[in-house]
């Protein structure tokens, strides 16, 4: 067995207890024998290879996610054929929520690198959020959060010029990179700008001269997809965030 192989499973063998992505993920809140419990639930599946799908559009919503490495996107398609990224799931965030309303996926959820997940079932949500005060306090959070993305979302498309699209976008992946105690100034963007540039609704061109115009004016540097912000203020101010 590979070396890669065999540190594959072992990190899908990490309970939700003993997990560095509790914060941010289903035990959020929840103490150490709600853990317990919620971890004898959990179903850890295989790995994903890039571009393999979790789930298609009109799929039966049988679990909810959390990233437990990799990154995950999810997109919507319209009847003629387009297709609109709506996000980008890191490790600790949670995505499978569209199959709640209906009981059907609304979107596509595709690996866009070698990635694993955590799934909650459905048929067993109900009743641990019942058994499980911690779990109900995260549901009610994590609901919240999606409607708060998807604002955010809308306010993106709708409001936001393509340098302020673009400046947001830098800006939040800073933050989620924070989040996860990685650095907040340099980091690896997983997705191509192909995929970037339809999240934000401009062409790829555009991406491709606004990464050049930031880079020109010392606000980042770029380098293939590995990207430095050298000046976090001047990202800040674009979006209204500093005065």
């Amino acid at each position: 067995m590979s070396t890669l192989k065999r540190i594959d499973i072992d990190h899908l063998k990490v309970s939700c207890k003993q997990c560095n992505l509790r914060e941010l993920c289903f035990p959020h809140g929840m103490n150490d024998d709600e853990l317990v419990n919620l971890d004898a639930v959990v179903d850890r599946p295989k790995p994903l290879r890039k571009n393999d799908y979790l789930y298609h559009d009109g799929d039966k919503a049988v679990a909810m996610y959390a990233v437990r490495s990799g990154c995950i996107k999810t997109m919507t398609e319209s009847p003629n054929g387009d297709e609109q990224i709506v996000g980008f799931h890191m490790p600790g965030e949670l995505f499978g929520l569209d199959g709640f309303g209906e009981g059907e996926h609304t979107c596509n959820a595709v690996a866009l690198e070698s990635s694993s997940v955590c799934e909650l079932p459905l048929d067993k949500l109900e009743s641990l959020c019942r058994e499980l005060p911690g779990l109900q306090r995260q549901m009610r959070r994590i609901m919240g959060k999606e409607v708060i993305a998807d604002h955010k979302l809308l306010l993106l498309l709708g409001k936001m010029t393509a340098e302020e699209r673009l400046a947001s976008f830098l800006l939040s992946m800073s933050k989620r990179m924070q989040e996860r105690h990685w650095s907040a100034h340099e980091f690896n963007l997983t997705m191509p700008r192909q995929d970037i540039a339809n999240y934000l609704g401009v062409a790829v061109e555009t991406v491709s001269r606004l990464f050049a115009a930031f880079q020109n004016e010392k606000i980042i540097e770029v380098e293939s997809r590995h990207i430095t912000i050298l000046d976090m203020d001047r990202l800040k101010r674009m979006v209204g965030e500093l005065d």
